[in-house]
């Protein structure tokens, strides 16, 4: 049902010129929305029509104007509002002049914001979001609660909206594309820790921080935001969170949030002290998913769910797909597929987690980030490594440079794709070894995303005999 709020926002798009940029899968349900709410809407992309096939095909049968090729951007002033594709960097010339004269500018999650009328909670981060949004939304749903899960993961919620009540809990994944031009900002904001990500994209490490800011910037009166208080990045945002503030940490006793002690994660919520549940439950390997999981802690204490829900799923949750996920173990050697691991620090993360030896595949698309952190844990813990993609010869001199600070030389092999890479893992390999895809990198010099190269590697394993 549609309520006189939502209505009331709805109008104030009749009528208006409205240029939405990139015709993609964020951006099509705002399409769709705009329409709804009778606006005039351009739909623009740098590519021309034939390069989007049944995309702009879907959607010519709406009252849309299109605008295809490289002037797709030429007289934005000209609107009364842009919804640029997550990921457009905000600074380009045409959309800083568009604002100057007092265009205004979203995007999808912006619009479900100011449209929702449950309570929000927001999860971002460098690495760990998807598993932290996943075991919010699973122990959420056992709690008896009606749960909406969306953002950067599945599918987009705003054609949801409507639906979504004040009874409701929706839980999003936030990227920093997502979250740089918000103006509002989840009740419940979460970031799990900052490392330098997206570099392609944004300018710098400043602007990717402050985009992530964004998440917990525009908070109200009782509102809360959760940081890591052994991530330097995240807990430096401490001082820019505008309402209360709670922490969680492996290392440090913490008197609002979440810590461990002992075998055991506490929390402590405004001097309510319980211990939420042991280390011995939790199945994820490595100890960056216990950090995840003093995050879930924190959030399930704030939104009113019984610690017992938390346990139940923790007890069973053994990941979600293309993160550290168990694929098949083949005359001893124990598969693992990581393919989310896109940053430096995923795969550092995913390395530490194993004690048996580890036979690495990494590279892919090129994100202008450091390899020197990964260059010296592969020095210090791989035994073979097979890189494949663009960055193949950049992790390959990290490594190179590595070498002599630990004093051992790690054999690695160059891939031209990932069968290659699959075969040659394989035969490094020995019975009690594990072949771990984490490559470092983004996918898009040899697949579409992570989830199509972690798809193609589980189906090479499964067909080794």
């Amino acid at each position: 049902m549609v309520t006189r709020k939502q209505k009331n926002y709805m109008r104030e798009f009749s009528g208006k010129k409205v240029a939405v940029l990139g015709i993609g899968i964020s951006n099509i349900p705002v399409i769709r929305f705009l329409i709804e709410a009778g606006a005039k809407v351009m739909a623009c992309d740098k590519r021309e029509r034939p390069q989007l096939k049944g995309i702009s095909a879907d959607l010519d049968r709406l009252p849309v104007e299109f605008k295809f090729g490289k002037d797709y951007l030429s007289e934005l002033d000209g609107f009364d509002m842009i919804f640029p594709t997550p990921g457009m960097p905000l600074d380009l010339p045409e959309l800083v002049k568009a604002r100057e004269k007092g265009v205004l500018q979203s995007n999808e999650i912006g619009l479900f914001l100011d449209l929702c009328e449950a309570p929000v909670i927001g999860i971002t981060g460098s690495d760990g979001k998807t598993t932290t949004t996943t075991l919010v939304g699973e122990i959420l749903k056992a709690g008896g609660k009606k749960v909406f899960v969306g953002g950067n993961i599945g599918t987009p919620l705003l054609p949801e909206v409507f639906k979504i009540t004040s009874d409701c809990i929706v839980v999003l994944e936030l990227s920093s594309f997502q979250l740089q031009p918000l103006k509002k900002s989840p009740n419940i904001s979460v970031v799990l820790n900052l490392s330098p990500n997206h570099l392609d994209h944004h300018r710098s490490m400043k602007e990717y921080g402050e985009a992530k800011e964004n998440i917990f910037r525009h908070q109200r009166p009782g509102d809360y935001a959760i940081l890591n208080r052994d991530n330097p990045g995240a807990y430096s945002m401490k001082s820019s969170c505008p309402e209360k503030l709670m922490l969680f940490s492996r290392h440090e006793k913490l008197q609002s949030g979440a810590y461990v002690k002992g075998q055991e994660i506490i929390v402590d919520i405004e001097g309510r002290t319980e211990a939420a549940l042991s280390l011995g439950d939790i199945k994820l390997p490595g100890e960056h998913n216990i950090e995840n999981i003093l995050a879930v802690s924190v959030i399930m204490a704030l939104a009113g769910c019984d610690f017992m829900h938390l346990r139940n799923i923790i007890k069973e949750f053994t990941g979600v797909e293309h993160r550290i996920e168990f694929v098949a173990e083949k005359q001893g050697v124990r598969f693992y597929n990581d393919s989310g691991a896109t940053t430096p620090s995923r795969a550092i993360a995913a390395i530490e987690s194993f004690q048996a030896p580890i036979i690495l595949i990494a590279g892919g698309s090129d994100k202008n980030l450091s390899f020197q952190g990964l260059g010296e844990t592969i020095a210090r813990r791989i035994k073979s490594t097979v890189l494949m993609g663009h960055t193949a010869e950049k992790i390959k001199d990290s490594i190179e440079t590595a070498e002599g600070k630990y004093r051992r030389k790690v054999k690695i092999v160059v891939a031209e794709d990932l069968k290659e890479a699959v075969n040659a893992a394989f035969l490094e390999a020995a019975p009690g070894d594990v072949v771990l895809l984490s490559p470092a990198c983004a996918s898009f010099d040899l697949f579409s995303d992570y989830r199509a190269r972690g798809r193609q590697f589980k189906k090479l394993v499964k067909d080794i005999e």
